[in-house]
């Protein structure tokens, strides 16, 4: 009996091959026509006029193709040539920042006020920070003009507000870091003090009242 049940089962995986042999069969004969059918759609013969209209379309899609790589390419350059130093521009902008701060601290320095050594190092570091601000500008890195200019937030970033009734609200009356420019691009915006209104005593009374009944 066993021997018999093994011979049936063998004959059951036989006929099984055989079946899927005989499907995938089938599906290689379905393909294969499906792509002859292609191949002869892909070579029916072209009319000379339908042969001219199609290389004109070809020569047209190539030509358009070729011109938007050059004008890539010009763009590509043109960027290279006018910001291929920003990088080193913006860092060169500490030169000027060191400057201002040294003159500061050398102004508010009391022992040296009033002081002939403080006069000509101050003399000095303002022929070199014009020096060099006049280098950056022939190379088209120009200081952004804020005082009394009214906020820009493309080339401004107000900081503070100062009381100023003397001024139009949002009007810079003090700037606390030089902005630049590189061309047409900003290279580090102005950081300003901006005017407001001043209140008057009634209204300071009134928020001092506001604030301690919120405590």
């Amino acid at each position: 009996m066993g021997k018999e049940q093994d011979q049936i089962e063998e004959n059951k995986q036989n006929q099984k091959l055989e079946e899927l042999e005989e499907s995938n069969q089938e599906t290689l004969k379905t393909k294969d026509k499906e792509n002859n059918e292609k191949e002869k759609e892909e070579q029916k013969e072209l009319t000379p006029k339908e042969k001219i209209i199609e290389l004109e379309d070809k020569l047209t899609r190539t030509f358009a193709e070729m011109e938007n790589q050059r004008r890539r390419f010009e763009k590509e350059k043109e960027d290279a040539f006018d910001y291929g130093g920003f990088a080193f521009a913006k860092e060169a902008l500490n030169l000027i920042d060191n400057l201002e701060r040294s003159k500061q601290v050398l102004e508010n320095d009391e022992s040296l006020k009033d002081s002939k050594v403080l006069k000509k190092t101050l003399e000095h570091l303002d022929i070199i920070y014009n020096d060099t601000i006049s280098i950056f500008s022939k190379n088209d890195i120009k200081p952004i003009e804020s005082l009394n200019k009214k906020l820009d937030p493309n080339l401004h970033q107000a900081m503070m507000e100062i009381e100023d009734d003397q001024k139009e609200i949002g009007t810079i009356v003090q700037e606390i870091q030089k902005g630049f420019t590189i061309k047409d691009r900003l290279l580090r915006p102005s950081l300003v003090g901006v005017s407001k209104k001043s209140q008057n005593k009634d209204e300071k009374n009134q928020e001092n009242k506001e604030n301690s009944e919120n405590k």
